[in-house]
């Protein structure tokens, strides 16, 4: 299951159009995609995920999202449903006012959008054609070369909460080990490891 968001690129105005990233991050891999679009049109945003769906190396399952308008639509739900029976994605959403039920995505918009990106405001086609540009360099980096750990288990022993967490192991890798992830793909994704050189992305 994935968990989408947009992050607003607006500055200190929030009139008019101007850009947003759709953020997605897989919560069992941490593979994440980022998107630019012009505005946040309920349709700029099926756009976004059917770009950015093509992308994954494994079968888009689910959709969790908060409660903004542009996600709860018609033209969302007809993209996760309208599909073949064994191609329909499942759609749910967050608890109003509860942040923490997007806790993945909520911290990736800050590590992969805002740490990168910043808070300036960006308006035009150009200023989205070069962030998407710069996305397709992330995507790479982050995935392919950046390892992270993910949570485990979560065990309460009185007042403390005790975490445990996996061996470092980069998105891809864990990709890797996926049964459902496109052997295809995979492919393409290891030859392009071979071919980076994480340093230049850097």
């Amino acid at each position: 299951c994935t968990e989408a968001d947009l992050v607003a690129h607006s500055g200190p105005c929030a009139q008019g159009d101007f850009l947003h990233t759709l953020n997605v991050t897989d919560i069992k891999t941490a593979w994440g995609e980022q998107q630019a679009l012009l505005g946040k049109s309920e349709l700029a945003v099926v756009d976004g995920l059917r770009h950015i769906e093509s992308h994954l190396p494994f079968p888009l399952k689910g959709i969790d999202s908060d409660n903004g308008s542009e996600f709860i639509n018609h033209h969302l739900w007809a993209f996760c449903r309208k599909r073949p029976p064994r191609k329909k994605i499942q759609f749910t959403r967050s608890r109003e006012y509860k942040k923490d039920d997007n806790a993945h995505i909520e911290q990736k918009n800050g590590d992969q959008v805002r740490k990168l990106i910043g808070y300036d405001r960006y308006d035009t086609e150009r200023a989205r054609l070069a962030m998407n540009d710069l996305y397709a360099d992330i995507r790479v980096f982050n995935n392919l070369f950046l390892p992270s750990m993910t949570l485990k288990t979560k065990i309460r022993k009185g007042s403390r909460l005790i975490r445990r967490y996996d061996a470092p192991r980069t998105p891809f890798q864990r990709v890797q080990e996926c049964p459902e992830a496109d052997p295809i793909k995979v492919k393409e994704l290891l030859a392009l490891l071979q071919s980076s050189n994480p340093f230049e992305l850097t």
